[in-house]
This record gives structure tokens, sequence and C-alpha cells, in this order.
């Protein structure tokens, strides 16, 4: 039961974007289009599940037992700079088209606050109370956060999809109202906060 109070959480409740505010680059940036948000979501849970899980071990193997943990901002931002590249170098070669369909988005990953932000949180807080830290469930809390954010992109790509459609006043189109539909969004979002 823990494990779904976990995952609706980090999916609704504590949604990466709307209420935590981070990855917001590229829910701005690659939001235009539902395919090009529904890609990035994809490419986000990849990296962001094994960025997790690696800087999970780093930190409890290496990290922590040579008492160097000041280092992990520097140390987490290489391993998933290094992740992104030879991600992107193993689907060159396994598959290309797949490579093809996510290639515009890996790069934009490595800058992705969103990546980084969740793998620091997950090693500094126990996720499911009483159960410690544990690998697997960083994991899969990486894993709920990106669906999460994959969810919050996709919805507002739908929603900028839509306004191309109706006719806004001159001054509010492109950015303004994207802002204005983000932020009703998140309001909406807050509607979850009492779920769990």
């Amino acid at each position: 039961m823990e494990y779904i109070i976990m995952i609706i959480g980090a999916v609704l409740v504590n949604n990466i974007i709307l209420v935590q505010f981070l990855g917001i680059c590229p829910f701005l940036g690659v939001s235009s289009k539902v395919n090009t948000a529904l890609g990035m979501g994809a490419a986000v849970t990849f990296v962001m599940a094994l960025a997790t899980l690696v800087t999970s071990l780093l930190q409890k193997y290496v990290l922590e037992p040579l008492s160097i943990t000041y280092l992990q901002t520097i140390v987490f931002i290489l391993v998933i700079a290094s992740l992104v590249q030879m991600v992107e170098i193993m689907l060159k070669k396994v598959s290309p088209s797949l490579y093809r369909a996510l290639g515009v988005f890996l790069p934009l990953i490595t800058t992705n606050c969103a990546v980084l932000g969740v793998a620091i949180n997950v090693t500094q807080q126990t996720i499911i109370p009483g159960h410690g830290f544990s690998v697997i469930d960083n994991t899969l809390y990486a894993v709920a956060i990106a669906i999460g954010f994959t969810l919050a992109i996709t919805i507002f790509a739908g929603l900028r999809e839509q306004l191309e459609l109706v006719e806004i006043p001159k001054g509010m189109k492109g950015v303004p109202i994207a802002l204005i539909t983000a932020g009703i969004l998140a309001m909406a979002f807050m509607g979850f906060a009492n779920l769990v």
C-alpha cells in the first residue's frame, strides 16, 4: 500500500513540474505538440530512472563510505551527463530508429534540472517511512516522478495545441498565454493536495 501512495503522491500531489517547479525549461520549450511532449517524457523517464539508480548506488557505496558527500552535486552532474552520452551512443548503434525518435531530446535531458533534482532528493530523504534507504525504492520513486513529468508536459502540450485553434488577443499570443495556462494547470493540480 505504501508503494501505491508513493506513486500517486509523486505523479499527482508532488508533481515535479507543477508543484516542485523543476524541469520548467522543457515544460515550456518542448510542449508545443503532444507528440514532442510524449517523446520528451519517454526520454526523461528512461534517463531519470537510470540516473537515480546509478547515483543512489554511488551515494550509498562510494560517497558516504568515503565521507565525501560534499561532492554529491558535482558527481551527480557528471554521472547524468555521462549516462545521457552513453545512452545516445548505444541507441545510435543498437536502434537507429529509436535514436532518431529520441535523438533531439537526449541532449536536452542533460540540462534538465528535474533529473538532478530527483537524484539529489531521493538520497537526502526516506521516500517510504520506516523502510530506510533503498535503491529500489529510489528508482521506483524516480519512475513515478518521471510519469508525473510526462503527464504534466503532455496535458500542457494538448492545451497549447487547443490554444492554436482559438482566437487570442494579439498581446497574449505565445509566451503570455502559455504562462497563464501553466498557472491554471498548476492550480488544478493543487486539487490533489489532500489525496494522500
